[in-house]
C-alpha cells in the first residue's frame, strides 16, 4: 500500500505550533534582562502548548524533538517530561562546585566525547572537552579540543537554566551552545527543554558536508519527510539536520541516563549510567545505533579512566 504524503495542512499546523513555542521560549531583547520568573512562566506555557505532542508521538514517551537549519546555523531542541523531581535536577546542575563536574559525567556518555575536564577560577567554571569525528575509541591527539564556559546563574523557585557556550568548535564551526532549562510540574515530574546549537560560515558548511560524506553517509534523524521513493516505510531527514537531531537526542538521553543512575550506590553509578544510555539509544536503532554494547562499555570505561586520572588532554584546538 503506498505511503500517503504528509498533508500540507499538517505541515502548516506544525509550523504554527513551533512558531508559538519559539515565541514562548524566545530570548529577551538586548538590554531587557528576563527574570527567572518570566523564564519559568514561558517554559510552563510551552509545556501546555506541546501537551498533545508529548502525549502522542513516535517516541512512545512524553518527548518532542524539533530542529532547524538556516544558511549559517543549526539548532536542535528536545522537550520532555522527566519522571524525576525538580529538586533532583537542581541539586545536580545548580551546585556551585560540582555542577560543572557533574556535566562532564553527563557529556562523557556521548560516543563522540572522549574527555571532559571541569575547572573553576576567577573567570568562572570551564569545561575542556575532546571531541572525535567518529564514534570509535580514539587517542586524544587526533581529537578536537573545545572549551565551554559553564553558567548556571539563572535559577528561581521551581526553575533552572544551565548554559554551556564555546566560541569555537570543530570543523570551523562557532558559537556552540548547550542549554538545559527545567521547570517543576509537581507530582515528582519535571519539564525539561534541551537546546543544542552552533553557527558556521561558508568554510564550516563545506567542512561539515565533507564530514557527512565521509562518516555519516546514509544516516538520518527523527523528522519524517515526504519521499515518494520510500512508500513502504517512513522516510527521515538526513544531512546536517539529521546530524543535529541525532546529537541533540544523544545529549538529552545522557542527561536522563545520569539522573536515572543516582539511585544506585556511588561505586555503581558509572556502570548504571552507561547501561541507561545504551539501552535508551537502542530504542531508536535506525538513528542512534553505532556499536554493540560490549564495544561501547569498554570504550567508555577506558575514556572514563583516562578522565578520572586527569591525563593531560591533547588534541587540535577548534578553529574559527
Amino acid at each position: 500500500m503506498p505511503r500517503l504524503a504528509i498533508p500540507a495542512s499538517r505541515r502548516l499546523c506544525k509550523a504554527a505550533l513551533m512558531a508559538s513555542v519559539l515565541m514562548a521560549c524566545c530570548l529577551p531583547c538586548p538590554g531587557v534582562p528576563a527574570s527567572s520568573a518570566d523564564d519559568a512562566a514561558n517554559l510552563r506555557e510551552t509545556y501546555q502548548k506541546l501537551m498533545p505532542r508529548l502525549e502522542h508521538n513516535q517516541f512512545e514517551r512524553p518527548l518532542y524533538l524539533d530542529s532547524e537549519e538556516s544558511p549559517s546555523t543549526l539548532r536542535g531542541e528536545v522537550y520532555a517530561v522527566m519522571a524525576y523531581p525538580f529538586a533532583t535536577l537542581n541539586a545536580v546542575f545548580d551546585d556551585p562546585t560540582q555542577g560543572s563536574k557533574n556535566w562532564c559525567d553527563v557529556m562523557i556518555l556521548h560516543p563522540n566525547i572522549k574527555y571532559c575536564r571541569a575547572t573553576s577560577g576567577e573567570g568562572g567554571n570551564t569545561l575542556v572537552v575532546n571531541v572525535s569525528k567518529k564514534e570509535v575509541a580514539e587517542e586524544l591527539g587526533t581529537t578536537y579540543v573545545v572549551q565551554f564556559e559553564y553558567d548556571a546563574a539563572t535559577t528561581g523557585p521551581g526553575y533552572l537554566q544551565v548554559k554551556l557556550h564555546a566560541d569555537r568548535g570543530p570543523l570551523s564551526t562557532r558559537d556552540y551552545q548547550i542549554v538545559v532549562e527545567a521547570v517543576e510540574l509537581g507530582g515528582g515530574r519535571t519539564f525539561v527543554h534541551l537546546t543544542y546549537a552552533y553557527s558556521y560560515g561558508a568554510i564550516g558548511r563545506l567542512a561539515m558536508k565533507a564530514y557527512l560524506a565521509a562518516f555519516a553517509r546514509g544516516k538520518v534523524g527523527f523528522t519524517e519527510i515526504d519521499d515518494p521513493s520510500s512508500a513502504a516505510r517512513p522516510a527521515y531527514i538526513g544531512g546536517m539536520r539529521g546530524l543535529m537531531e541525532r546529537n541533540t537526542m544523544r545529549y538529552y538521553l545522557a542527561v536522563e541516563a545520569y539522573l536515572g543512575a543516582l539511585s544506585a550506590p556511588p561505586d555503581q553509578q558509572f556502570v548504571q549510567r552507561l547501561t541507561n544510555w545504551f539501552d535508551a539509544n537502542e530504542r531508536y536503532p535506525l538513528q542512534l545505533h553505532e556499536m554493540d554494547r560490549q564495544e561501547y562499555m569498554q570504550m567508555k570505561f577506558d575514556e572514563y579512566r583516562r578522565q578520572q586520572t586527569g591525563q593531560a588532554r591533547s588534541g587540535n584546538s577548534a578553529q574559527p
